[in-house]
């Protein structure tokens, strides 16, 4: 019994990044599409969480790492 899902090839790293930025964009609706593409990592989208959302920096680093699980924007 094979399983198909290990027959697919693993995501591109250009992939796996829109991957993260439409999990980005349905957590965080305020964020435009030029919002998105415009990110430059991880801070930067800690930086833009607090800022569109009036939070402190340390609960919008929060919300990102469980949004994000270790990967890499």
């Amino acid at each position: 019994m094979t399983n198909a899902a290990s027959n697919a090839a693993p995501a591109t790293a250009a992939e796996t990044k829109q991957i993260i930025l439409k999990e980005i964009g349905a957590k965080w609706g305020k964020f435009s599409e030029q919002d998105l593409s415009s990110l430059k990592g991880k801070d930067d989208l800690v930086t833009q969480v607090a800022s569109k959302y009036s939070l402190d920096k340390v609960q919008a680093q929060r919300d990102v790492d469980a949004l994000m699980k270790g990967r890499s924007l």
